[in-house]
């Protein structure tokens, strides 16, 4: 599929941000199918004419099921240099989700300790410290609540694996959507209500700060939280 100009956050010769729709893959996986990186290298390689493979690097992933920020990089350079941001935390990330239930203080900081599980793909987050588990700590705060749903915006202090999935659902918060997370019903496209919402960080080669936002996927309750969010 073509990417469309207004799914282009951000670009200059090293970096090229998209915003992902629930469901694409950033990467190749055993699936097989195809990925948002098959599709950015067409539209770098229509765009600008280039003859050949077009390069294209990818320093961090989104969940299949998540939208929002994905940033890959267009050089070699820019692709070392961004992979070694994403894993010292270089990048400042932050999230917005969709949840069943309004947490018991508008905002907090959570900690835990995770155990990844690769047979089933699925993290669980404890507040004891568990052999091999690695710890995980998030901030959020209340934005904004609708009839049956409330909306949190989320910053990462860790990366690890399902990280908000887990961590929300050891406190008994579900986001919209995630069966594998507790929540009671599949959103219709199969995706979950978290968005990766804003990015921030020096620029790997020119030193200068970037700063991405997304609008999550239209939908009539992202479209309900986000107006609810832009006239506060």
């Amino acid at each position: 599929m073509m990417i469309s100009d207004d799914r282009v956050l951000y670009e200059d010769n090293h970096l090229i941000a998209i915003n992902k729709l629930p469901g694409e893959l950033v990467q190749g996986d055993e699936t097989g199918d195809r990925t948002l990186a098959d599709d950015v290298k067409l539209y770098l390689k229509e765009k600008y004419g280039k003859p050949g493979n077009v390069f294209l690097g990818i320093p961090h992933r989104l969940d299949r099921p998540t939208s929002g920020i994905v940033v890959y990089a267009k050089t070699d350079k820019a692709l070392s240099r961004m992979t070694a941001l994403f894993r010292t935390s270089g990048v400042k990330k932050t999230y917005w989700a969709i949840v069943d239930r309004r947490p018991v203080k508008a905002e907090a900081t959570l900690v835990h300790y995770i155990t990844r599980n690769a047979s089933n793909n699925k993290s669980i987050a404890s507040s004891q410290e568990k052999p091999g588990a690695k710890i995980a700590k998030l901030s959020y705060r209340l934005l904004a609540s609708s009839d049956k749903y409330h909306l949190l915006e989320i910053d990462l202090h860790t990366g690890r694996h399902h990280q908000i999935r887990a961590q929300l659902a050891a406190i008994g918060i579900h986001i919209k959507g995630d069966l594998k997370y507790g929540a009671a019903r599949s959103n219709p496209d199969g995706g979950i209500c978290l968005h990766a919402r804003h990015v921030s960080f020096i620029h790997p080669v020119k030193n200068t700060e970037v700063d991405i936002i997304a609008d999550p996927p239209h939908d009539t309750l992202w479209d309900y939280f986000l107006s609810a969010v832009e006239s506060d």
